[in-house]
């Protein structure tokens, strides 16, 4: 069984995932949860590697709620995931 899941790029995210502003990615059940989706970013988008996996660089907000630093949470099917990355003020 699979789950499929949205995920939109934003800022720098989207520049080092090639451009891409949003994609539906399927995911097996028993291994659905933000840790998992991290590592297949991480393989799909070499150039967001880096920053996928780094949880203070880019943070993921599940259905538009931010995930706490450090929490593994599920996913189910139907889910947004958005890719944060840090937002610089001056």
């Amino acid at each position: 069984m699979v789950v499929r899941i949205q995920v939109l790029f934003f800022a720098s995210a989207r520049e080092a995932a090639g451009g891409v502003s949003k994609t539906s990615l399927e995911l097996n059940a028993d291994e659905a949860n933000t840790q998992s989706l991290r590592q297949k970013l991480a393989l799909l988008y070499p150039g967001l590697a880096s920053m996928v996996q780094d949880e203070e660089n880019l943070t993921l907000a599940l259905n538009e709620e931010y995930v706490t630093s450090g929490k593994i949470l599920p996913l189910k099917e139907g889910d947004t995931i958005a890719l944060i990355p840090p937002i610089s003020g001056g």
